[in-house]
């Protein structure tokens, strides 16, 4: 039913004549929002979503193209936008300049173009929709993109996927901004941007999906999740059309794994959790190391470019993207003590470079660190106990999304785009135990997480459980007042003032007991008001009603509305008649049987 649907609509549908005695108070009365899971505006966010996955996806091939092609021309000096990793340069000792190039330039871009394109994008993200309504600043959208190019195409330690999901999240909020969508649609569409946006990347819409429930909807709701939903498919089909069917990660055929490797599996799930936990907690080290340097931070980027110049002068697969590192780690290629090495590098190279301020990501760098470890453990447990045939490529499946999981806190995601990225169902239960048991060690160990550290520093509160809300589970019928005190037409309100000191507000009744309205006790206390003056008098404006059937979402919503603090309670076959009174107490006093319940 439409907010501005009055009682005497209602009453004329459910055909009830309308008696002229009501007057224009009762006519006008107003009926609480009865939203349906989906709208015809839904069906055009739908639309909105889907286009924008589309230039999303493209964004992303062209985003990856200029990568390359900063690649090409900085590591090889040649002019191609043919995809290939500097880990194979032949610079010599100017690897060391590169990256500080790259962090100059970075660094100018945030100075005179905008300080939201430094970090990894998502807490970024997260903190506009938490604090600005989901509004990003327009530039925002092309200097991100740019930066993450210059910065990954000099060498910098990290994935595309970051600046792609932030690129993908600030269109969708531009979007929203230029078409003047209320704040929970805009909200929508920046998920769907940044959903967009890692499908398009890893071809897992799924978990892309997962990610953006977890961290930026904080929300489970048809109105939210159909577009996002489809903006990440979207998106797929663009990466399908350029890339193929292939899955992002090349992984041989897993065998059924025995119950003891399971065990094992947890285990090494349970560790990496537990490595996530000082991961994120150096990187915030390091960050609060940059903010005591005597220097402008306009030049932090370009220190932390130094350090991946050294570091990628040692190890030269530390720098870019690292894709190849994750092909190599999920078939078994990479073992040894080369993978040790990868995983301390690794995190030397992505943790000072992110801390600096540069324009990065986290994924693929947690991914890396992550699967490096679990290979290593993989080699441990597997030399130890052999007889539990522990295979180390599952080893490094569930390093490698443990680490995010117990990271970000993002399980689901985690264990589903593993899975979508190598395409090996047999891993699994595996990741589900790995993954779980690092979530959990984390969640014990660490209050914050890698996205939302910074948010809790600002003095954000970031939501990190979603539960339906109890509100919404509880009838009108079941929390309101039966027995109403309410008020005759004619009664003077000398007879009032002496029941006013129980009595917050008092439905007024006609002669037929027909509602007309709703006093307060402020309106019978008023000391302006002779003591010979009717109850009808005192009406001030058209009652706000509410149904048995409404829930108290609804009640507590339509109260806010209204800006009152009591409802009448009214029956659908007859709006005229009232069959109970809720307040705000009321409302409070249903959180009761909540409480109990946690508590027992």
């Amino acid at each position: 039913m439409d907010s501005h649907e009055t009682l005497e609509s209602a009453a004329t549908s459910e055909g009830i004549p309308v008696a002229p005695s009501l007057g224009p108070e009762i006519t006008n009365a107003r009926m609480p929002v009865e939203r349906s899971a989906i709208d015809r505006r839904v069906i055009f966010i739908c639309g909105l979503a889907i286009a924008l996955a589309i230039a999303t996806g493209l964004v992303a091939q062209l985003l990856i193209a200029i990568i390359a092609l900063v690649t090409n021309i900085a590591f090889y000096g040649r002019v191609s936008t043919h995809f290939v990793s500097p880990a194979h340069n032949h610079v010599g000792s100017f690897v060391f300049v590169i990256p500080v190039i790259g962090g100059v330039i970075v660094g100018l871009m945030a100075r005179f173009g905008s300080k939201a394109i430094r970090g990894h994008g998502i807490p970024e993200a997260m903190e506009q929709v938490l604090l600005n309504e989901s509004r990003i600043p327009a530039r925002v959208t092309l200097l991100k993109p740019l930066s993450a190019a210059i910065s990954i195409g000099t060498g910098g330690p990290f994935g595309a996927e970051g600046p792609i999901i932030a690129t993908g999240g600030a269109m969708g909020s531009l979007i929203g901004q230029l078409l003047h969508t209320s704040a929970m649609e805009r909200k929508t569409l920046l998920a769907a941007g940044a959903a967009a946006g890692m499908a398009a990347t890893f071809g897992s819409p799924v978990s892309a999906v997962l990610l953006a429930i977890e961290l930026l909807l904080f929300e489970f709701r048809a109105r939210s999740l159909v577009p996002v939903a489809l903006a990440a498919a979207t998106a797929t089909a663009v990466r399908i059309a350029f890339v193929g069917v292939a899955p992002a990660f090349a992984m041989p055929r897993l065998g059924t794994p025995t119950e003891e490797a399971l065990v094992a599996y947890v285990v090494v799930g349970a560790l990496v959790g537990w490595l996530s936990v000082y991961v994120t907690r150096a990187v915030y080290w390091i960050e609060d190391l940059f903010e005591h340097l005597p220097v402008h931070w306009m030049w932090w980027p370009a220190i932390g470019g130094l350090a991946v110049g050294i570091v990628g002068y040692y190890a030269p697969r530390t720098l870019g993207v690292g894709y190849d590192n994750l092909d190599d780690l999920v078939s078994g290629k990479l073992i040894g003590t080369a993978v040790l090495m990868l995983a301390i590098m690794k995190f030397l190279s992505w943790s000072i470079s992110l801390g600096s301020g540069t324009s990065g990501g986290t994924l693929a760098p947690l991914f890396t660190i992550g699967g490096a470890c679990g290979v290593v453990l993989g080699q441990i447990a597997s030399t130890s106990i052999p007889r539990f045939g522990i295979d180390v490529r599952i080893c490094a499946l569930v390093g490698m999304a443990a680490m995010f999981a117990g990271a970000s806190r993002a399980l689901l995601a985690s264990v589903v785009f593993a899975f979508e990225t190598t395409l090996q169902p047999l891993g699994l239960l595996p990741l589900l135990g790995g993954c779980t048991a690092g979530y959990l060690v984390s969640s014990l160990l660490m209050r914050n997480t890698i996205m939302t550290e910074k948010l809790a520093r600002r003095g954000v509160r970031v939501p990190s459980e979603y539960a339906a809300d109890y509100l919404d589970l509880v009838n009108v019928a079941d929390a309101c007042t039966k027995d109403v005190v309410f008020a005759h037409a004619d009664e003077p309100i000398s007879s009032l003032r002496t029941r006013a000191a129980m009595h917050q507000g008092f439905p007024v009744m006609d002669a037929n007991d027909r509602l007309l309205g709703v006093i307060t006790r402020r309106d019978v206390l008023d000391p302006s008001k002779p003591d010979t003056t009717r109850a009808a008098d005192l009406i001030t404006r058209a009652p706000s009603v509410i149904f048995l059937d409404n829930s108290l979402r609804e009640a507590a919503d339509h109260m806010v509305r209204e800006n009152v603090g009591r409802l009448p309670v009214v029956a659908r076959d007859n709006p005229r008649r009232i069959v109970g009174f809720i307040t705000r107490s009321d409302l409070l006093r249903a959180h009761e049987r909540r409480l109990a319940e946690a508590e027992k």
